[in-house]
């Protein structure tokens, strides 16, 4: 049996657990034209068939890169005032005076790290979740993630920016410190641009673009969505009482995004509020990523169930309902995750019970429950047990 492969248990007993390409259904023709070929989400799509339904997206995830790129080396957009010194020879911030140092975690790591750590979480969950589809949307959803929240900062350092720590280092401003007149501008003539600076061009562009942390931003980003994946997948936040690893295997994601935003106050590259900001930056995209590429982000009987492209979700009647890692209170193997829904009122399509997964139950009432199986591995059904 193969990594991604994974026996549909609505298929019974007799269904192939080996298949090499998605089952495609064509809809019948309507009035208002015929319905794009929905791909299948339990079995493997052939590469072309993956790329028809993803090419939007890898060309979109492209433009954004090479926009962001260019944005990234492009010279700061805003000219920012600064003083120097006070009259008596003071620095007026020496919170900005620290020597340039080098960076404990290079920008370039901060991005893979935020890409290749829950590239190898999602792959280690495959062990047992075995899906292809499961493994694309993580994929594609960190990808989401990560391109969208660094074109967001790039955006943000190139026209707004700050000063680094190390900024008036760097810049080595060539004003007399002791002056009978100042010679800049502003209230008492203290305040300065860029045009004092003697320093390397590029290294005084790089200091002027403090705010918001391009690394904390590709960390969270990365790391936060993988947390998030984690917790879905264990079922930390769910019906039982999980096992302590379990949480620390959630929350030690978001322990090293702290770690890599927290190591630029000590090299002195960022301010803290830079960090923040960066932080909430990439915590907010790796939401949405989830969500756009999952059935939910909290409602723990759905979301760890990956979204089709062409299908809407319905509780109950989704593939893949049993694409988890965990194995204990029932989840996991075969049937896991069939009765979401099934049990109490049905569901529809509606908003009405507030869900945010925007599924709601078509007569009012809330979804049900995943029963407590019995020693025989049957469910009741009426007045089951519920956790």
């Amino acid at each position: 049996m193969g990594l991604f492969t994974r026996r549909n248990a609505r298929d019974g007993p007799d269904a192939p657990a080996n298949a090499t390409a998605a089952t495609i259904t064509h809809e019948p023709k309507t009035r208002h034209g015929p319905t794009p070929a929905t791909l299948s989400m339990s079995s493997k799509p052939t590469f072309g068939q993956w790329l028809k339904g993803t090419w939007v997206d890898l060309a979109t995830m492209l433009v954004m890169g090479m926009i962001g790129l260019g944005v990234y080396f492009a010279h700061p957009a805003a000219s920012r005032s600064f003083p120097v010194y006070f009259q008596d020879g003071e620095i007026v911030y020496p919170q900005f005076a620290y020597p340039l140092r080098k960076e404990i975690v290079p920008i370039w790591a901060a991005a893979l790290i935020g890409f290749f750590v829950p590239l190898a979480g999602f792959l280690i969950c495959q062990f047992r979740v075995r899906s292809f589809w499961d493994l694309n949307n993580a994929v594609i959803g960190v990808l989401y993630s990560l391109i969208t929240a660094a074109v967001f900062q790039v955006f943000l350092k190139w026209l707004i920016g700050g000063l680094r720590p190390h900024f008036l280092a760097v810049c080595n401003p060539d004003i007399p410190v002791y002056t009978s007149a100042e010679t800049g501008n502003g209230l008492n003539m203290i305040m300065y641009d860029r045009t004092i600076c003697t320093g390397d061009r590029d290294e005084i562009d790089d200091s002027l673009e403090s705010f918001p942390s391009g690394h904390s931003t590709a960390a969270f980003a990365g790391l936060v969505f993988l947390s998030l994946y984690l917790n879905a997948k264990l079922k930390l936040f769910a019906n039982h009482h999980p096992a302590m690893w379990k949480l620390i295997a959630v929350w030690a994601p978001v322990l090293g995004a702290t770690l890599i935003a927290g190591a630029l106050t000590i090299d002195e590259f960022h301010n803290w509020y830079d960090c923040l900001a960066g932080a909430v930056i990439g915590t907010f995209m790796a939401f949405s990523a989830y969500r756009m590429v999952f059935a939910a982000i909290w409602d723990w009987r759905i979301n760890h169930i990956p979204l089709n492209r062409a299908v809407p979700f319905v509780a109950g009647e989704a593939e893949l309902e049993g694409a988890v890692f965990t194995r204990r209170a029932g989840w996991g193997g075969a049937g896991s995750g069939h009765d979401v829904g099934h049990h109490g009122a049905g569901v529809g399509q509606g908003m009405g019970n507030g869900y945010e997964n925007g599924v709601g139950a078509s007569n009012g009432a809330s979804l049900g429950r995943k029963p407590v199986p019995t020693h025989n591995g049957h469910h009741h059904n009426g007045s089951d047990a519920i956790v």
